[in-house]
């Protein structure tokens, strides 16, 4: 039974965005998400998430395989590009990550901005891969109480309580390269 996650207040909006903007989008209302020290996040989620690297490589590592991308969807707007995407297992098509990103496409040169567009490869890949420098900065952890859509996209069986962080990755000058929410699916800790 998922441990009681209090209704959203004003606060975890900001820490579930750009993740708020699709559910307001959809006309669906966000999941109880709540703001939690690193503390009290559990491993193997902590280690999974408090980090200042890309989630792309850190699950990839966990997991031993590598990661493709299944967006569930995408706008863009003032010249940004937003999706909702759930990672991937490479061989299995095992969901290891839902999330939602911003990213600010002016910042990235034309060859990552086209890699990006081509909707194939998490932007932890194409940062490594067009050798970008970058820091990334965790804003915030959150426990989720899973809905109909996390569960329908993270392949579970009902409602489950979930770990998540809020990320901004910066380029080199200090931009923000892209605003993250990073939602794990239930993971044991000898996976």
């Amino acid at each position: 039974m998922p441990e009681a996650v209090a209704p959203c207040s004003i606060e975890p909006v900001a820490i579930a965005h750009p993740l708020d903007e699709f559910y307001a989008r959809s006309g669906f209302e966000l999941p109880p998400i709540k703001r939690v020290p690193a503390g009290d996040v559990p491993e193997p989620y902590r280690s999974l998430l408090d980090h200042q690297s890309d989630m792309t490589s850190t699950l990839e590592s966990f997991h031993g395989e590598r990661v493709h991308l299944q967006v569930v969807s995408r706008d863009r707007r003032n010249g940004d590009y937003f999706r909702e995407v759930v990672l991937q297992l490479d061989g299995t098509d095992k969901p290891v990550e839902f999330g939602a990103i911003k990213i600010n496409l002016a910042l990235f040169p034309a060859a990552a901005q086209k890699r990006i567009l081509e909707e194939r490869y998490p932007l932890g890949r194409i940062l490594k891969d067009c050798e970008m420098t970058y820091r990334s900065r965790p804003q915030g952890f959150l426990r989720i109480a899973s809905d109909s859509l996390i569960n329908k996209l993270l392949k579970l069986a009902e409602t489950r309580l979930l770990y998540g962080r809020r990320n901004t990755l910066f380029d080199a000058n200090g931009a923000p390269l892209a605003e993250i929410v990073e939602i794990l699916p239930p993971v044991e800790a000898n996976e």
